[in-house]
């Protein structure tokens, strides 16, 4: 099975639990966190920089960067807190607030304001060089 089929199956997993039990997944001792419109403002309240990925199950290239984002998760532990938002799940005003019409959508927001945006499939690059400049 190869490293894209793996990572598909993972987010498969990820998808199909029980949102109610399910509200982050470790990541070699990283936590990757299932945002929704529940748990969001005590994740901007937290002060980092958010990076937040806007997704599907049936969307094909959120299955695509979805090993990139869990990557960036193990890079970036401690500095940025990254979270996946189903946009099919309990994350309505979420949806509404941000105005997300595509996905994969990533946002990147500091100081609870979207700073900027990537809307579709993008390189690991361009999301390292978005995070860079959150930092920075």
């Amino acid at each position: 099975m190869t490293e894209c089929q793996l990572a598909i199956l993972h987010w498969h997993s990820f998808c199909h639990t029980d949102s109610n039990q399910l509200h982050s997944i470790t990541l070699k001792n990283v936590t990757l966190m299932k945002i929704n419109d529940s748990n969001f403002e005590a994740v901007v309240a937290e002060g980092k920089p958010l990076v937040l990925d806007f997704w599907a199950t049936w969307c094909g290239p959120c299955r695509m960067i979805a090993p990139i984002i869990e990557s960036l998760t193990e890079e970036y532990a401690g500095k940025v807190n990254i979270g996946k938002v189903d946009v099919e799940d309990e994350a309505d005003d979420l949806v509404a607030q941000f105005g997300i019409r595509n996905v994969p959508t990533v946002l990147f927001i500091k100081n609870g304001q979207v700073v900027d945006k990537l809307v579709g499939a993008a390189t690991k690059p361009m999301y390292e060089e978005k995070i860079q400049a959150l930092l920075s």
